[in-house]
C-alpha cells in the first residue's frame, strides 16, 4: 500500500502532447525502476476555469494548452526521498531536464509531497 504520494499539475501545449507522453513514459519507467509503486499521468478532459481558482487558472493555461495531472506513489516518505534523489541523478533523464528542451513550461508546473489522510478500500 502506498503511504506517500508526489502529485503534480502542469500545462502542456496540445501540439506537444505526444512528445510529452514520450518524456513521461521514459521518466515513469525510471521512477518505477528505482522503486516507486505507481507512476500515473492523466490529461484533462472535464476541467473548466473557476470563478476563484481551478486547474486551468493554477497553471495559467493558454488556449493552445491542456492540463496534465499526475502522481507517483511510494511505500514511505523515506522511499520517496531516496528514489527521487536517484532519479534526479540518473543520466537517462538529465538530457530531458533542460528547460529549453522540455515540451511544457516547467515554470508553471506545481508539485508537492502528500501523506495519507483517507485511503479506501
Amino acid at each position: 500500500m502506498a503511504n506517500y504520494v508526489d502529485g503534480f499539475v502542469l500545462p502542456v501545449p496540445k501540439s506537444k502532447l505526444d512528445s510529452y507522453r514520450q518524456l513521461a513514459q521514459k521518466a515513469g519507467d525510471v521512477w518505477i525502476e528505482y522503486g516507486a509503486l505507481e507512476y500515473r499521468e492523466w490529461v484533462a478532459e472535464d476541467v473548466k476555469p473557476g470563478k476563484v481558482t481551478s486547474f486551468p487558472q493554477a497553471v495559467d493555461l493558454k488556449d493552445d494548452e491542456i492540463v496534465v495531472f499526475a502522481w507517483i506513489t511510494y511505500a514511505s516518505r523515506q522511499d520517496r526521498d531516496r528514489i527521487n534523489e536517484q532519479v534526479m541523478a540518473d543520466p537517462r533523464l538529465s538530457d530531458m531536464m533542460n528547460p529549453k528542451d522540455m515540451p511544457f513550461d516547467a515554470m508553471r508546473m506545481f508539485w508537492g509531497g502528500f501523506a495519507p489522510l483517507v485511503q479506501l478500500p
